[in-house]
């Protein structure tokens, strides 16, 4: 059982008054992130309301900048999800405003409910869409979607709390299995044929060598058809019996040893979350398949698709969860190309790894590329440039993503902080912020050098504790 903190009651006390703030709205405007933890701290939002008979509207945004300030500025009722706190100009905002966030703060004087502001670590113990459950107390299978989405799994300190909850009123059951991604909606061979957390020599990429270990295991997979158009047919590694499921995991483990590759064998089995009450078998019954399709949705301009996803709870909204799993088929091979790509053109600049994506990847997915780039043993970050969207004025815009590892914090890195002072000190149009693992920005594209530049000496600065 967690045991919750001072300073953790204090924060749910908070939550409660802020609910009773946005259930007194009228006609409120939900405008939420379009990442998974942004749709799923969004889609807490509405059902609270559609539960509560409020009458809503919702938009979502990449980025909160001044182009959506002037748009909302007239609005009497906002409820911002998982952006809004590292902007200062939601003070100008006349009517009532309620932020829920969790990136680094500071200077907003509206009402937040911000888990950095209670000495809570937004970047590890509680994400937006944790922070939303706290205060509305629906969708918890949703607000774990959101914490694994943003890179927080396994879940510790709030996050706990609210896994908790989610045990208790049986719509969350805790699972120590293989922690390869499809575990209930790949085929078998495709779950490990495309599982590379860890590389497994001869099996990751290699379809004679997955096979081969499923016919070694005893295990009967049909051959023929492929994800696409057979995914429904195909025994699914959830489906296995324990004795099966024990000789691929010990197979796998054993060829991670064999290649001295001891301390990846030891990372093979861990914590995941599925929910019973949702379509076993579908990319919405276990927590990371979920957040995958959620920024599937997201990434690619549909983020309103995930919403209704996770409103979704009874499985009668198929015409979302069709257009959702396209999506995702679209995106896997989108995160492939990417992959490929960044494998031969990554550069060592010296302070980080460079990416220029330019012209190659897709704004909405440079940053899930950095994150999978980067090698957990990584002895620097990396950055990532794409194409963004041009600035109101028409101006070209570069979306930049940043990316560390555990090794780089406990060094004293922390990207939330380097990017933002790096933005403030280029000029106006540079805008960006985030966690200490994980951050963005948006900068005019003449800037762009001046912009690697300048986060070099701030990376360098933190690193030498100046």
């Amino acid at each position: 059982m967690y045991e919750l903190k001072p300073n953790e009651t204090e924060f749910l006390e908070r939550c409660a008054e802020a609910r009773k703030v946005a259930l007194s709205f009228k006609n409120p405007l939900v405008i939420h992130h379009f990442d998974a933890d942004g749709i799923s701290s969004g889609a807490i939002v509405q059902t609270a309301f559609r539960n509560a008979g409020i009458k809503y509207r919702a938009k979502w945004i990449k980025k909160l900048d001044d182009k959506i300030i002037e748009e909302v500025h007239s609005e009497q009722e906002i409820i911002f999800c998982d952006l809004g706190g590292g902007n200062k100009r939601v003070n100008e905002l006349s009517g009532d405003v309620l932020i829920i966030d969790h990136h680094q703060t500071e200077g907003v004087e509206k009402l937040q409910i911000n888990p950095l502001l209670f000495g809570i670590d937004g970047g590890d113990e509680l994400s937006s869409a944790g922070a939303t459950f706290c205060i509305f107390r629906n969708d918890v299978d949703v607000a774990i979607t959101g914490a694994v989405g943003d890179m927080q799994h396994p879940l510790k300190g709030m996050n706990r709390w609210v896994l908790e909850q989610g045990v208790q009123s049986g719509r969350v059951v805790i699972e120590n299995d293989l922690r390869f991604y499809g575990r209930y909606s790949r085929p078998l061979l495709q779950f490990l044929l495309y599982s590379d957390d860890p590389y497994v020599p001869g099996i990751s990429y290699n379809e004679e060598g997955a096979k081969k270990l499923i016919a070694d295991c005893g295990i009967n997979q049909k051959e023929n058809g492929n994800e696409e158009t057979a995914r429904e047919n195909w025994q699914k590694y959830g489906e296995l019996n324990e004795n099966e499921k024990r000789k691929i995991v010990s197979a796998l483990a054993e060829i991670l040893m064999r290649n001295g590759m001891a301390n990846k064998a030891k990372t093979l089995v861990g914590e995941s979350y599925v929910f019973p009450h949702r379509e076993q078998g579908s990319e919405t019954y276990e927590a990371s398949e979920f957040s995958t399709l959620l920024n599937a949705c997201g990434r690619h301009g549909k983020a309103e698709i995930g919403v209704r996803v996770c409103m979704n709870g009874d499985g009668k909204d198929t015409e979302a969860m069709m257009t959702a799993h396209s999506l995702l088929l679209h995106h896997r091979k989108m995160i492939r190309d990417g992959i490929s790509f960044a494998k031969e053109n990554v550069q060592d600049l010296g302070k980080f790894y460079f990416l220029d994506g330019r012209g190659k990847i897709d704004e909405g997915i440079i940053g899930i590329i950095c994150g999978m780039w980067l090698h957990p043993m990584a002895k620097k970050p990396v950055l990532g440039v794409s194409d963004g969207e041009p600035a109101a004025d028409g101006k070209p815009m570069i979306k930049i993503s940043s990316r560390a590892n555990r090794l780089l914090l406990a060094e004293g890195v922390n990207l939330g902080i380097a990017i933002k002072e790096t933005c403030e000190g280029i000029a106006h149009g540079a805008i960006g912020g985030g966690h200490r693992i994980a951050a963005g920005a948006s900068v005019p594209k003449e800037k762009i050098n001046e912009f690697l530049t300048r986060m070099g000496e701030s990376l360098d600065k933190q690193r030498k504790n100046e």
